[in-house]
């Protein structure tokens, strides 16, 4: 039979402190954000994943588009569509992510 180990409550609430000084570190490091800058924060990556669940819709309907093109012509001018989208929304998506982005700095408020 193994015998206790004496030193463990001691290394686990080493860990435990450890961990509690790392995130109070953490914490700190990004109080200066205030509210307004973790709900902007907060903003910014709402619009990524939105972005990237809308790019993800436009390739499954490539890739469905592509199954049942009957022809090259008609293969050609799916593909042409796709990348036309695929152009604008990153655009778009850029610039909203910039101001987005620019608006996480203290003082600076998103344009209308």
């Amino acid at each position: 039979m193994a015998k206790p180990n004496r030193q463990t409550p001691d290394a686990a609430a080493s860990i435990a402190d450890a961990i509690v000084q790392m995130q109070r570190h953490g914490l700190n490091s990004m109080s200066w954000m205030g509210v307004d800058g973790m709900e902007r924060m907060r903003s910014l990556g709402d619009e990524a994943f939105n972005f990237l669940s809308e790019r993800m819709k436009e390739d499954a309907t490539l890739l469905h588009g592509l199954l049942h093109c009957r022809d090259l012509e008609e293969l050609r001018r799916f593909q042409a569509e796709f990348i036309r989208t695929a152009i604008d929304q990153y655009t778009e998506a850029t610039g909203r992510m910039i101001e987005l982005g620019a608006a996480m700095v203290p003082g600076r408020q998103p344009r209308d």
